[in-house]
């Protein structure tokens, strides 16, 4: 079995950011997991702590549930890519996100 774990740079938007767009006012509503467990995935987590997940929020955005590596990553941030004060980097582990393609729709 394949332990590594990759760093998928994703930025997750905290719940009071409403400058980006008018959905995110909107109270959250969490409408399907994408892809496997966290347990299919191979996570020994215990009372749904440390348990990277990745779901579909009801206005069809995504919402990801993984380790905050910000303040370590921030810094090795290609130049094209930013992290403003009100996003997050997320570490993500890349058997969570490979198992989660089937669920990810293909279209916008």
């Amino acid at each position: 079995m394949d332990y590594s774990i990759y760093t998928v740079f994703l930025l997750a938007f905290f719940a009071g950011v409403v400058e980006c767009c008018s959905v995110m006012s909107a109270p959250f509503e969490f409408r399907r997991r994408i892809g496997l467990t966290p347990q299919e995935n191979g996570v020994q987590c215990g009372g749904c702590y440390e348990c990277p997940d990745l779901w579909e929020l009801a206005n069809g955005d995504f919402a990801i549930i993984g380790e905050d590596i910000t303040d370590a990553a921030r810094a090795a941030l290609p130049a094209i890519a930013g992290c403003g004060p009100a996003e997050r980097i997320i570490r993500l582990p890349r058997r969570v996100l490979v198992n989660a393609k089937r669920d990810i729709p293909d279209k916008v």
